[in-house]
């Protein structure tokens, strides 16, 4: 098995939403803000090698957006496109066997889909969607909160292509693969774990942990969870877990801190260790 982070983006958010009730005094050293009082939120994938499969785990918002909506998400391409990046290993989205929307927010699965001339098709024209039947049916009913992030256009054609495949729960994709039930940011959240039998796993959260300090902290959760009860006692649990094992960490939206180990400090409280190079003082504020 190999693993690669994907970059698809950034884009610059309310610190308000990333940090729901959280006191600006006690986040501030870990999200630096911009001018306007923004965050900076990547939108990286994960692609995964597993048993002969080229796996894409969520892909960004995609290239569907108008000239509008790019200038309100502040989108950017640091450190290049999808398409770019997935071809820095050698690969094309034909080459996708499968892609897992970890949920149906239009920032992780905006990716699925691409415009053809005037037609919405599958961004990755071989690969099954796999895809939590739950999580499926909360998007194509999205509530008044809901429908300005559950995009028909991201999933919709998919379904009516018959080119989903519905998820009932902890789902084995490979032997060294599999998706985990992480309820809480939404009501069917899957998260991903890796296991080559080395003795280290590998997790990526999404956004049961939208930035690396919210894994170290339970009670701190976006403005975006409709079950914030639910991730604060979900991410409770991994985090025992990810201790115990010694699991690397990959958070997807934290432009600062990617891959990381979850630590106890001398109070005897978990706390991130970064693996990633650097420091937030060598990231711009745009």
């Amino acid at each position: 098995m190999e693993w690669h982070i994907i970059p698809t983006g950034r884009v610059w958010m309310d610190s308000g939403g990333a940090l729901g009730l959280t006191p600006k005094p006690l986040w501030i050293e870990h999200q630096p803000v911009d001018k306007y009082h923004r965050i900076p939120m990547d939108m990286d994938g994960l692609l995964v090698i597993s048993e002969g499969k080229k796996i894409l785990i969520d892909n960004g918002v995609g290239d569907k957006l108008d000239e509008k909506a790019v200038r309100n998400w502040g989108l950017e391409y640091p450190e290049g496109t999808l398409t770019e990046n997935l071809a820095k290993h050698g690969l094309t989205p034909q080459d996708i066997d499968i892609v897992i929307n970890t949920h149906l927010h239009s920032d992780h699965c905006g990716g699925n889909t691409t415009l053809q001339g005037n037609q919405v098709v599958p961004a990755f024209p071989n690969a099954e969607y796999w895809i939590q039947r739950i999580e499926f049916a909360d998007a194509y009913h999205p509530d008044a909160r809901t429908r300005g992030t559950y995009l028909a256009e991201n999933f919709v054609p998919l379904w009516k292509e018959g080119r989903i495949k519905f998820l009932h729960g902890d789902t084995e994709v490979t032997t060294e693969l599999r998706t985990v039930i992480t309820r809480g940011h939404t009501h069917a959240h899957q998260s991903i774990l890796l296991d080559d039998g080395s003795g280290v796993p590998f997790f990526f959260p999404a956004d049961l942990s939208t930035y690396a300090v919210h894994f170290a902290k339970p009670s701190w959760v976006t403005a975006y969870d409709v079950e914030p009860l639910e991730t604060i006692a979900t991410k409770a649990g991994w985090q025992k877990w990810a201790f115990e094992t010694n699991a690397t960490l990959f958070f997807q939206h934290d432009a600062y801190t990617r891959l990381a180990k979850l630590v106890l400090n001398d109070r005897g409280r978990y706390q991130i260790k970064t693996l990633t190079p650097g420091s937030e003082k060598d990231y711009p504020s745009s």
